[in-house]
């Protein structure tokens, strides 16, 4: 079985199930739709991740909004098997043991993909080491440098230690995997005699084996470790020497690793492909935009829809384009109950008294500046007369601020005191914890998903597309993969125009924008049932069949693994 896996998937996070806190966010949720996907197609692929044992955090808020921060209390043996092999990677100049725990994800044809998660927590290793692989995203640049260690490194030498000889493509899911390009380097080196150096054959050797997908559109964002920092913890390598292609300025650049070290590189949306030419100048950047596993972003009340109108549509996520058959009241009634369900746990959760016939909003992801999660309340005036002189409207947010991100945090107290200050007129309420079980609710029971990113920050963005499949049309700014996704008032609507990369954000002229469009809007949910249920409808038909990780990984297989 291990000899006819031919690709190996590293993710730094991988969400897999409810109970298992191995994903932060989209990335993560992403990477677990991948591999449903890829199961689901019986491609031979088996993925690599760290098992977290504290997972990212237990999210909790204060009455003001501050958030704080608790691990999350879990136990691995009850979702995943422990697995006997042990292999050694060497963290300051220490050999420190990782073990594996194996999950196994089935697709609809019974075929499964292999998941396995790292783990350093063993009586061998000195206490520092056994800590390694608790905190998803935890701590400073030396855990995070050793934690990369452990995956990209760890990850290899496990997948052979496993029997997986045949691999053909490493898969990297972000550039935390990089370091796994250097254990590459070091099987070619172990070909030849000993003392060799690493020659341009050996490097293309390594390129004709890697792929890379980069997510992020931040500079700050990808990862990088001082070159002092690096000989103290991963040790000295031939491959350093190489200062224009592994590293620059003294500095080593996950990102550029990936790059220099992959035949294929792709961003994550056509607009996030042009933004990461222009950011890695010199590199040939593909793209290849997200998507959704369909059958598990779906609410039960449209699953049961789509068995009656459109057998078949798991299998074939394209067919969903037939969605434009199914009646409006049919459409209706699904939403309505995965509404009903989103309401009453709400109202249980915040005590808000929201009503399940008033319009409601979404917003949930990541609680970071360049989302904006606040650009809504910029004007608190024109919202109260939105509210009161067109229709009635409610909003549900949700989202986790990194533990060290003061910034993310203060978003979310800030969307506390708005909805204080608009109490009276405009029912708000944040969902703490926000999780794949709260997205779920959200995705399948808001009227409206709203996104009001600075662009061009969103690299993709995927909550829509959930939003989209159960019939819940976006309202957003044009970035990531609304870009494409958008047919004004067909699938959505729009907010603002398609901002180019040389301009500078305009808040101001965001929020007009946004505060135009969600008059529009809300007149439309009260005054133009037809057309608002057209836009659900098309949503589905449109979004949903194509925005998909289905058609995703199509897309790797035909453009990265097998060619």
């Amino acid at each position: 079985m291990n000899n006819e896996r031919r690709i190996a998937y590293f993710s730094m996070e991988i969400g897999l199930e409810e109970g298992m806190p191995t994903y932060s966010g989209g990335l993560g949720i992403l990477a677990g739709d991948t591999i449903q996907s890829a199961a689901d197609l019986g491609v031979p692929i088996v993925a690599v991740t760290l098992l977290h044992r504290k997972g990212y955090f237990f999210q909790k808020l204060t009455d003001d909004g501050w958030q704080t921060e608790e691990p999350v209390a879990w136990v691995p043996q009850d979702y995943a098997e422990e697995l006997p092999q042990r292999v050694v990677v060497n963290i300051e100049g220490r050999p420190v043991k990782v073990r594996a725990w194996k999950y196994e994800v089935k697709g609809f044809s019974g075929y499964s993909v292999p998941v396995y998660l790292l783990d350093t927590d063993l009586e061998e290793n000195a206490k520092p080491d056994r800590m390694v692989t608790d905190h998803l995203y935890g701590h400073e640049a030396h855990y995070r440098l050793c934690q990369e260690i452990v995956l990209g490194i760890g990850g290899v030498k496990m997948l052979r230690a496993l029997g997986y000889n045949q691999i053909e493509r490493f898969h990297m899911n972000e550039g935390h995997a990089g370091l796994l390009t250097l254990e590459l380097l070091e099987e070619e080196l172990q070909k030849k005699s000993e003392g060799a150096t690493i020659t341009g054959e050996d490097i293309e050797a390594v390129r004709r084996q890697c792929v890379f997908t980069t997510h992020t559109p931040v500079a700050a964002g990808h990862d990088q470790f001082p070159m002092e920092l690096v000989h103290q913890v991963f040790g000295a390598h031939d491959a350093f020497a190489l200062e224009g292609v592994f590293c620059c300025d003294k500095v080593l650049n996950m990102t550029y690793l990936a790059l220099s070290l992959s035949s294929y590189v792709n961003g994550v949306a056509k607009k996030h492909g042009e933004v990461s030419r222009q950011m890695f100048s010199g590199y040939k950047i593909d793209a290849i935009t997200n998507g959704i596993h369909v059958g598990r972003w779906t609410s039960e009340p449209f699953q049961k829809l789509f068995d009656e109108h459109i057998p078949g549509w798991r299998e074939d996520n394209f067919s969903l384009r037939y969605a434009l058959g199914i009646s409006c009241a049919d459409v209706q009634k699904a939403h309505a109950e995965a509404k009903r369900e989103l309401i009453e746990h709400v109202n249980q959760y915040s005590n808000t008294g929201m009503d399940a016939d008033v319009l409601t909003l979404g917003f949930a992801r990541r609680s970071a500046s360049y989302k904006r999660a606040d650009l809504l309340f910029s004007d608190l005036d024109r919202l109260r007369r939105i509210a009161s002189k067109i229709g009635r409207f409610q909003i549900v947010f949700a989202g986790k601020a990194h533990p060290r991100d003061t910034e993310g945090k203060e978003l979310i107290k800030g969307i506390y005191a708005s909805a204080r200050d608009l109490r009276d007129e405009i029912r708000i309420a944040y969902l703490p914890n926000y999780d794949i079980s709260i997205g779920r609710l959200m995705t399948g029971g808001v009227d409206v998903w709203l996104n009001t990113p600075q662009p061009p920050l969103e690299a993709s963005g995927t909550s829509g597309m959930k939003a989209a499949v159960n019939g819940v049309p976006s309202l957003s700014i044009l970035d990531g993969w609304w870009i494409e996704g958008c047919i004004e008032g067909v699938t959505g609507w729009a907010i603002g125009h398609n901002h180019r990369l040389q301009e500078q954000p305009d808040r101001a002229q965001d929020a007009q924008w946004l505060y135009e469009k969600l008059e529009h809007v809300v007149d439309l949910y009260y005054n133009d049932h037809p057309r608002f249920c057209s836009t659900m409808l098309h949503a589905i038909a449109l979004n949903g069949s194509f925005f998909n990780t289905q058609r995703m990984m199509q897309q790797y297989v035909l453009k990265a693994y097998f060619v």
